[in-house]
């Protein structure tokens, strides 16, 4: 009886958690639809920021380059991780942490500095546990993201990477593909990189020759304030494709955890009642023993 009620109490406890797991499930399809709708809100927005920031690039002439567009050998790197702040995730923030540490220990081999920016705190405890240097970190930016909040993460990496003298920044974080798919990217944020500027209407009209404008109060003073909204608009993006990717990967570990616990339960059903069985049959044995000796 005592393994008939270890048996019975498991049942309940596989019982319970599953129904966290549905809840959790729940909860991050919900989520995902709106992370979802953000991003396709915002993609038009960002296209457009970079066909305007393309178009004032390519007429910089032979202007003084850009602190945010002059390329240079990389000897002093910051790579801004992106994870989440929670687990329950499936492998979601293992690979994202796995793909910088990568990284990182390739560039130190290439004598290239490295120290990273983290938002999240999986990547945060990760990189802590192993000794990076981490210029600075972002934790709860998940809950309540806004615009506001991925400007200040923006406007701090333009700053460090201006400030400390960095060659290059890059982001590390899940792309969106599908609630059951993520994939890791890793992609070079500073120095921007414009398109190729396209042929305006009046360029068409000129026969394709190139057509300035007139800048006020100067073609700098569009870049200084350009620029760095294209960054803020990136890392923007990047926290969003993340907060879907994160959602979309704990839909589908709670998933697989709620089939996982159905499965448990049946077994554990099954012992249990071939247990049972085994116990009545057990009792029966011994009365009809009983029996046969009264009668003897």
């Amino acid at each position: 009886m005592a393994n008939l009620k270890a048996i019975r109490s498991r049942i309940g406890s596989v019982k319970n958690t599953q129904k966290i797991t549905k809840a959790m499930k729940m909860v991050a399809a919900a989520r995902l639809r709106r992370a979802q709708q953000a991003i396709t809100e915002l993609r038009p927005y960002a296209v457009k920021t970079m066909e305007v920031l393309s178009s004032v690039a390519a007429r910089a002439g032979d202007d003084e380059v850009h602190p945010l567009l002059a390329r240079r050998d990389p000897k002093k790197v910051l790579i801004v991780v992106l994870t989440s702040d929670r687990g329950l995730a499936g492998a979601f923030n293992a690979n994202i942490n796995k793909a910088a540490f990568r990284k990182w220990k390739e560039l130190e081999e290439q004598g290239v500095q490295v120290s990273f920016a983290v938002i999240g705190r999986k990547g945060r405890d990760f990189f802590r546990r192993r000794d990076a240097k981490i210029e600075f970190d972002f934790t709860g930016v998940f809950e309540n993201l806004s615009v506001a909040k991925a400007g200040e993460i923006g406007r701090a990496i333009v700053a460090e990477y201006n400030v400390d003298g960095h060659d290059a920044v890059y982001l590390v974080y899940n792309e969106f593909k599908s609630a059951i798919s993520q994939k890791v990217v890793f992609e070079p944020l500073v120095p921007i990189t414009p398109h190729a500027a396209e042929v305006t209407e009046v360029e068409a009209k000129a026969g394709g020759a190139s057509v300035d404008f007139i800048y006020e109060p100067t073609k700098r003073a569009l870049l200084d304030r350009l620029l760095p909204m294209y960054v803020e608009i990136e890392v923007y993006r990047a926290l969003l494709e993340s907060i879907a990717s994160e959602h979309g990967a704990r839909m589908t570990a709670m998933d697989n955890a709620t089939k996982n616990a159905s499965e448990m339960i049946n077994r554990l059903t099954l012992i249990y009642n071939r247990a049972r069985q085994a116990a009545i049959t057990t009792e029966l044995m011994e009365i009809i023993g009983g029996a046969e000796a009264l009668k003897g």
